[in-house]
């Protein structure tokens, strides 16, 4: 029988206490070795809260599932602010090519199969977050990606595929 265990982890700071120690324990497996290889897989991610799947079968080998971030944190983290704020705008500014860039970590994960549209859901989240996209509502942005602005963003050699 196949163990998975599903925790939120602050990035590169796992410990052997909750939630992973007490999930862990029972298996039977070495939780300290666990903890060192998930601070190792998501260093990158300092400060955010990381999806992080442990799965555990018969023969008690370990395979680490490193999510990514949610959008919201990578949308601070690129705005340079703590949090964000329910007035539009009044929060922080990224730019379009900040936007793409979180677009193409969350893309695989997304249900849109085009880079364009996750762009666009970075930008929706930049809405209710009021960070600003080039100095301008997001939603203005969007409209503009819409209207075909920024298409030299979106070079066929920069964007990823999806099958």
């Amino acid at each position: 029988m196949v163990d998975v265990i599903e925790v939120l982890i602050p990035g590169g700071k796992a410990s052997p206490g909750p939630p992973i120690g007490p999930s862990l324990g029972p298996l039977g497996i070495n939780i300290k070795a666990v903890v060192d290889d998930i601070n190792e897989k998501t260093a990158s991610y300092n400060g955010m809260q990381v999806p992080v799947k442990v799965i555990v079968d018969d023969k008690k080998n370990v395979t680490l599932e490193i999510g990514i971030p949610p959008a919201s944190a990578l949308v601070l983290i690129e705005a340079g602010i703590e949090k964000g704020s329910s007035g539009e705008g009044t929060a922080g500014n990224i730019s379009v090519a900040q936007a793409i860039k979180i677009a193409k970590l969350k893309w695989p994960n997304s249900l849109s199969y085009e880079l364009k549209n996750t762009v666009k859901e970075i930008l929706g989240t930049c809405v209710s977050m009021g960070v600003t996209v080039d100095e301008k509502p997001a939603r203005d942005v969007q409209k503009a990606l819409d209207a075909g602005e920024y298409t030299d963003l979106f070079a066929e050699d920069s964007a990823p595929t999806k099958d």
